[in-house]
């Protein structure tokens, strides 16, 4: 067994995985809940499978890296101007942002490599496809997984029909360049990502929902349509309690718990009045 199929057995110890995002400052600065990575990183339920967070990030976030029950470090190694949407970015370009070597060295555990198409420039998208390609490969000389984040450009603007064939198809090329798993929106047809693809498929809670209950049964949306886990930034860190969101969360997930009874047993309702 190779350090890259030790990773990902962890990653999904629990049969499903449930990762916690606090990338953000990477495309938006600084955000609510977010505007000071260490105190952000303490808010991370040492009980999740991984947290993910900017390269540059990880030394002054070590502390939540060295318990003995910790979570992976997942680190994302490119920037895609996708993401920066209070500059009204329309492109949607890759661009490398740290080599595999320097993200080893830092901590990192697992890497996750983002890819845009249909951006309205083959060149553009066959670019963004060369970015995602050799950082997968080299990540996996060196022993260590991908996550593949397929995010398409202008989803928001997108109908649900437009959103489904277009994470469909990109979700599937993911897989076949390479990723061990792949992190991408909740469609219409969840149940269609998540079995065309031969590897597991995350779902990400995207914006944030007007409740914490909302978020729960997202995730059991996305479970019970065949996700293997969740990758939740904004709904499970801009809460009055994140460490008791993310055990609901964690039991929603891996045991199947209902939402609404997650949420009263952590005494999440409460919180939302």
């Amino acid at each position: 067994m190779d350090g890259r199929e030790i990773r990902m057995r962890r990653l999904f110890g629990e049969g499903r995985a449930v990762i916690i995002a606090f990338d953000h400052g990477l495309f938006d600065g600084p955000i609510p809940a977010m505007e000071v990575l260490p105190a952000t990183a303490e808010k991370v339920n040492p009980i999740v499978d991984a947290a993910l967070l900017a390269p540059g990030m990880l030394r002054h976030c070590a502390k939540l890296f060295a318990g003995r029950r910790r979570p992976l470090a997942v680190v994302r190694l490119n920037w895609n101007s996708v993401y920066c949407f209070r500059w009204h970015y329309r492109q949607a370009r890759s661009a490398y942002c740290y080599d595999v070597e320097d993200a080893l060295r830092e901590g990192m555990d697992i890497a996750l490599v983002s890819l845009t198409l249909q951006t309205g420039s083959e060149e553009r998208d066959a670019a963004n496809v060369e970015v995602f390609s050799r950082l997968t490969n080299a990540c996996h000389k060196l022993g260590i997984p991908v996550i593949g984040e397929y995010f398409p450009s202008a989803h928001m603007e997108m109908s649900a029909e437009t959103l489904q064939e277009n994470v469909v198809t990109g979700s599937r090329i993911v897989a076949e360049l390479g990723a061990d798993c792949i992190k991408t929106f909740n469609t219409c047809d969840f149940k269609a990502v998540t079995s065309s693809c031969p590897v597991p498929v995350l779902g990400l809670g995207a914006e944030k929902l007007p409740t914490q209950l909302d978020a729960l049964e997202l995730a059991a949306t996305e479970v019970a349509n065949g996700a293997g886990g969740v990758v939740f930034g904004r709904n499970a860190i801009q809460v009055p309690d994140p460490f008791a969101f993310q055990a609901a969360l964690c039991e929603v997930v891996r045991e199947n718990a209902q939402p609404d009874s997650a949420a009263k047993k952590h005494k999440l309702m409460a919180n939302d009045l």
